[in-house]
């Protein structure tokens, strides 16, 4: 055998997860990231007593292999490795050790032998509906043998609500807000610590802290609380191995008790109030019995993406004074998360209260944005010992970048307070740069707002009495999310919930997990957009992640969306039975008062959608036609649907020349980018796109569905200098306007806040909301030029486009397969392009003006050429 390469193998990844202790897989899908290019593999997988190899496997797949050795059942522990052949057939030493471990996977009426109990119901009674409910305390005892060693401990839990949870007086993990926000009713998440380290012979004392959370606490912008249940409990479970191979199972029952908690107030809309002065050790408290509840153990779904995390902390930048005598603390930074309080030593009955606001209107917190959402924390002190030295409220989270600080003896110092920055602990994949500080500004505003609502699930907003998983905000922010972090695992997960939330006609909710919040929405239809989260994220994580088994998972999901939205379309796909529908939403010419109304009906926009999921679904069969012949038959039917909506599109919606019959960026940039026209009217098509963005004075002329369209349209049909204009545009409506006004996050409209420092008048407004920054997926793909062309970026598309307005641009992108990289330089006009392409992949590089790709492998790759002449000699088109 030819002697070991010099280069490893990264240490292989299970699934989506980065920590696999209890996954809920029996054949977990296994990947790694090869320093060489791969011709074969070999498997090892080893119990502790025996190992499974799988020999040398020819074969270049490196993500998501599929599980070589016999399938997992509950409780099952591996290790496993992997090393890897190169071109010339050496072998790279074995990877380092990654050891997986399945939860509960199988029947949950026998695995499950812990009872979900909640608070006496007296302990959590809310005296004051619109602030919150009381939080409580759960504690049970486990006794352990003490003759015996411990082999083995694993705590597995979840809520009805929020929780912590601690063991033997130490917290157990370190997430947050856990277990997030599920589809309860058919799905509740549980997660598994390791705590061998924890237990001990003898009483081991399990405590729970228990808090509404989304469960019971306000959710959406009703005003409503208890949406899915009236009252909050726990599951735990704790499981101990000894030596000699015999398991002891415990945790929750009748045998537990609750008592009063001194968290008198916890709400994630409202707030948090400790009372230091009810703090007292647990034995003095008042145990009562705790209620056991109905609870139907099928519903308990491990995690497939990380949890929530406490991820960094952001100083305090700045504490003044403003003109009604507030004092205002100043973060520097719109993020979402809580404050870390270095509590004052002051007299008892002291009430410190801390008001979180995004933005200051006049000189004083702009808070009539929250709506209901008051975001409003306190602590009671003691004025004794027991006031904690250092706080930070468990059970909320805000979106702010202000704090108003009340009651605080003297004034605060900046030390004394801290932002903790919260979001689900997504691994970051992608970074984008360039030589405009304004444009890396804006690239740098979606990332914080990616990290503000990606908090266990994808929100519009982080901040006002909202917070909830719309479907239209993700479907165009996808790519987008996809590229700056691997949201596989958290995705997967949420189209889980999609699936279930979907009606019997397939009509997907506004937003996910959906609750009823009264007649604050029009009745549930298909809805143009918003419902097309279906295809469009299941087939983006497809094209970015290279899994395929997503698309198997969502089929019957997918192709029960496109069947109730050609439905709502009718027999001629007309959509003639009108209703309402929130179209292009934000258009920046709606009123503040109407952000439905678009320059668009609603009706161009659905048709539009429909070609583009049909076609997504005869694609997705394609690509499953391998796995049973009804894939295959199906993508005929939605190829056919595709097609149709195409020639309806064109009937109704365009001129035979390609002109709109609604003249508007929405109109041509959708035509364009989702393939709808002929050859012979796409640039006729282009050409007018170009010619309506100039008169709309180079300024934005789209809402939500429309923005991430326009650049590409403009790209695609010859005008990159003003698509260039357009992107660069400083004006409002545009991009860069808020980057001007200071904004660190990306908008919810263009107009946010008025040029004078005023807040949009509308009732609807956030400055934290990630759909207008779905434009980063430009600047990733064509501005730096960094795109997958095969599934998982096998593949890469470099093709940069540059411009005299800037003199660089960059991005990177950590792949399946090592990071890629592309870029360009410019000095006058001559352009340098640069690629980094990974071991076992390929690009095809398309130069600037150039109308044939370059094909390149693995390595660092340099070309020299010059601007195209759109770019050099071309100017952005004129209107007239």
């Amino acid at each position: 055998m030819p002697a070991p390469a010099d280069p490893a193998v990264s240490p292989i990844r299970v699934e989506h997860r980065r920590d696999p202790l209890g996954i809920g897989r029996s054949r977990p899908r296994l990947s790694w990231t090869p320093a060489v290019t791969q011709t074969a593999y070999e498997l090892r997988v080893d119990d502790g007593d025996t190992t499974f190899t799988t020999g040398r496997v020819d074969s270049a797949d490196c993500v998501l292999v599929p599980w070589p050795a016999p399938a997992l059942t509950s409780r099952a522990r591996r290790t496993v490795r992997v090393r890897v052949w190169d071109e010339h057939d050496r072998v790279c030493d074995w990877s380092g050790p990654t050891t997986l471990e399945t939860g509960l996977i199988g029947d949950p009426r026998t695995e499950w032998t812990a009872r979900m109990v909640g608070p006496a119901p007296r302990l959590t009674r809310v005296e004051d509906p619109s602030a919150g409910a009381p939080a409580a305390y759960l504690r049970g005892v486990v006794h352990l043998d003490t003759g015996r060693r411990v082999r083995t401990a694993r705590l597995r839990a979840t809520a009805r609500g929020l929780m912590t949870l601690e063991l033997n007086g130490a917290p157990v993990g370190d997430e947050a807000l856990h277990p997030g926000w599920t589809t309860y009713r058919h799905r509740l998440r549980y997660r598994t610590w390791d705590v061998t380290d924890a237990v001990r012979g003898g009483d081991n004392t399990l405590l729970v802290h228990l808090a509404d959370g989304w469960y019971r606490g306000f959710v959406g912008f009703g005003g409503r609380r208890e949406i899915y249940g009236s009252d909050t409990g726990a599951l735990v479970q704790l499981e101990v191995e000894y030596d000699d191979g015999t398991r002891h199972v415990a945790g929750t029952d009748d045998s537990w008790h609750s008592a009063a908690s001194p968290v008198t107030r916890a709400d994630i809309q409202k707030g948090q109030t400790l009372d230091a002065r009810r703090i007292a050790p647990l034995d003095a408290l008042d145990w009562l019995p705790v209620q056991e509840q109905e609870f139907d153990p099928a519903t308990l779904v491990a995690p497939t993406g990380p949890a929530v995390r406490a991820t960094r902390t952001v100083a305090a930048r700045d504490i003044r004074t403003s003109p009604s005598g507030a004092t205002l603390v100043d973060f520097g930074q719109n993020l979402v998360g809580r404050l870390r309080v270095r509590v004052p030593r002051a007299e008892a009955g002291t009430r410190l209260s801390f008001r979180h606001a995004e933005v200051l209107e006049h000189g004083e917190l702009g808070t009539r944005p929250l709506r209901a959402a008051t975001q409003a924390d306190e602590l009671v002190l003691s004025g004794t010992d027991n006031d904690p030295r250092v706080w930070e409220p468990e059970f909320t989270f805000h979106g702010f970048r202000y704090v108003q600080v009340d009651g605080w003896p003297g004034e605060p110092r900046p030390e004394d307070l801290e932002a903790v920055v919260l979001h689900t602990d997504m691994r970051p994949l992608g970074e984008f740069a360039c030589s405009d500080d304004l444009l890396t500004r804006l690239h740098e505003n979606v990332v914080w707002g990616m990290r503000g609502n990606f908090v266990d699930l994808p929100t519009d907003c982080p901040q006002r009495d909202e917070r909830l998983g719309w479907t239209g905000d993700l479907q165009i922010f996808a790519p987008t999310a996809a590229f700056l972090y691997d949201t596989a695992g958290l995705l997967e997960g949420w189209l889980a919930d999609l699936a279930h939330d979907q009606s019997p006609t397939g009509v997907v909710p506004p937003f996910v997990p959906f609750a009823e919040l009264d007649d604050m929405l029009p009745p549930l239809d298909a809805e143009a957009g918003w419902g097309d989260a279906a295809t469009v994220v299941p087939w983006t994580l497809y094209e970015r992640y290279g899994d395929a088994d997503i698309l198997h998972a969502q089929w019957d999901s997918m192709t029960g969306w496109v069947d109730a939205f050609a439905a709502r379309a009718g027999a001629d796909l007309d959509f003639a039975s009108g209703g309402f529908s929130f179209g292009d939403w934000l258009d920046s010419a709606a009123p503040d008062d109407q952000p439905w109304a678009a320059r668009v009906p609603w009706q161009l926009v659905a048709t539009g959608y429909l070609a583009r999921s049909a076609r997504i679904l005869a694609r997705a069969g394609d690509v499953l036609a391998d796995r049973g012949p009804r894939f295959a038959r199906q993508a005929e039917h939605y190829r056919g649907l595709a097609e149709r909506a195409t020639a309806r599109f064109r009937d109704e919606y365009v001129t035979a020349t390609g002109r709109a019959a609604f003249p508007a960026q929405t109109a041509y940039a959708m035509a364009i980018v989702f393939d709808l026209l002929l050859p012979r009217q796409r640039q006729h098509a282009g050409d007018l796109l170009a010619q309506q963005v100039a008169a709309d004075g180079f300024r934005i002329g789209t809402g939500f569905l429309g923005t991430p369209l326009v650049c590409d349209a403009l790209a695609d049909t010859g005008h990159a200098a003003t698509a260039w204009k357009l992107l660069l545009q400083r004006e409002c409506p545009s991009w860069l306007y808020a980057v001007t006004m200071g904004a660190t996050t990306v908008w919810e409209r263009w107009n946010s806040m008025l040029p004078d420092g005023s807040i949009n008048p509308g009732a609807m407004t956030s400055f934290n909301h990630y759909a207008f920054g779905a434009i980063a997926d430009y600047l990733h793909r064509r501005v730096a030029g960094l795109a997958p062309a095969a599934p998982g970026y096998r593949r890469l598309r470099v093709a940069p486009l540059p411009t005299r307005e800037l003199e660089w641009a960059r991005a990177s992108h950590l792949t399946p397969y090592g990071r890629a990289e592309a870029g360009w330089t410019r000095q006058g006009d001559d352009v340098t392009v640069t690629v980094t392409v990974p071991p076992g992949t390929e690009a095809e590089v398309v130069l600037p003006g150039a109308m044939e790709p370059l094909a390149v492998g693995p390595g660092e790759h340099t070309f020299h050429t010059t601007l195209p002449e759109e770019v050099a000699a071309a100017k952005p088109a004129t209107f007239g």
